[in-house]
């Protein structure tokens, strides 16, 4: 019960060859000032983990971090969660800069994600956005990136290559696009239209919601569409945010090849 309620907490440790190796490609990209403080790996499984410990200790040397190895406990015991394959790293913070005109691309894909309330949804939705070829995120100052660990698990590392910008009002990331060039689509249900029917071409703004909250009428009201997920069968639950964050990304890729 305490590691799952430490999900919620901020931690930047990282968890595991996948998130590490992220956060080491977002630094060496340019794309991250976040540091690596010190890395930690399971006394007892050293001769496992041989290849990824002689990654480690060339990147040590260009990065300047330390290389600790220490007894399973104390492993365990810095980890949220139990797949961290006996590695992990504690890392700086990571400056999120504020939305502008001048980061948008000029025909990109870009997602907004407003209130998703779980670090683990968060995390899977930017698994698959990264995945699709986004360009980035866009979030609220309140959000889970403060989760680095967590998220950075839940994503395979993509929380730490997908670009991400924070700004508060979904109404003002809205008007930054449309001043770009980009078209607006929203989900939702009310006044909708059919995902797969819709103009999804670049350069194109998207704005997902949470399974409680969606999204504002107001910024409802600046989309130039709004749009649903069309079922297979007659039922009346929402799809989880990061399923419904797939099923978009994915769509939108796939019209984009044509």
């Amino acid at each position: 019960m305490i590691k799952e309620q430490s999900k919620f907490n901020n931690s930047n440790i990282f968890e595991g060859m996948p998130s590490i190796s992220a956060v080491i490609k977002s630094i060496e990209n340019g794309n991250s000032d976040r540091l690596i403080i010190a890395v930690y790996v399971d006394e007892q499984r050293v001769d496992a983990k041989r290849k990824e410990i002689g990654f480690l200790k060339a990147k040590a040397v260009r990065h300047g971090f330390d290389i600790h190895f220490e007894k399973h406990e104390h492993i365990d015991e810095l980890a949220v969660g139990n797949t961290h394959g006996g590695i992990i790293a504690e890392c700086t913070d990571k400056t999120i800069p504020l939305l502008d005109e001048k980061s948008i691309v000029s025909n990109g894909v870009y997602y907004m994600l407003e209130g998703i309330e779980d670090p683990y949804n968060f995390g899977n939705a930017i698994r698959s956005l990264y995945a699709s070829g986004a360009d980035g995120i866009i979030v609220g100052s309140r959000n889970w990136l403060g989760v680095a660990g967590t998220v950075a698990r839940a994503s395979a590392g993509a929380s730490e290559l997908l670009p991400a910008y924070v700004c508060d009002s979904a109404a003002d990331a809205v008007n930054m696009f449309k001043a770009c060039g980009y078209r607006t689509v929203c989900a939702g249900i009310r006044d909708s239209v059919s995902l797969f029917e819709t103009d999804l071409a670049k350069p194109i703004f998207i704005v997902l919601g949470g399974e409680k909250r969606g999204i504002s009428r107001s910024v409802l009201e600046l989309a130039d569409d709004i749009v649903r997920i069309d079922y297979g069968t007659n039922f009346n639950g929402s799809l989880s945010a990061s399923a419904s964050a797939a099923v978009f990304a994915f769509e939108v890729l796939r019209y984009n090849k044509k």
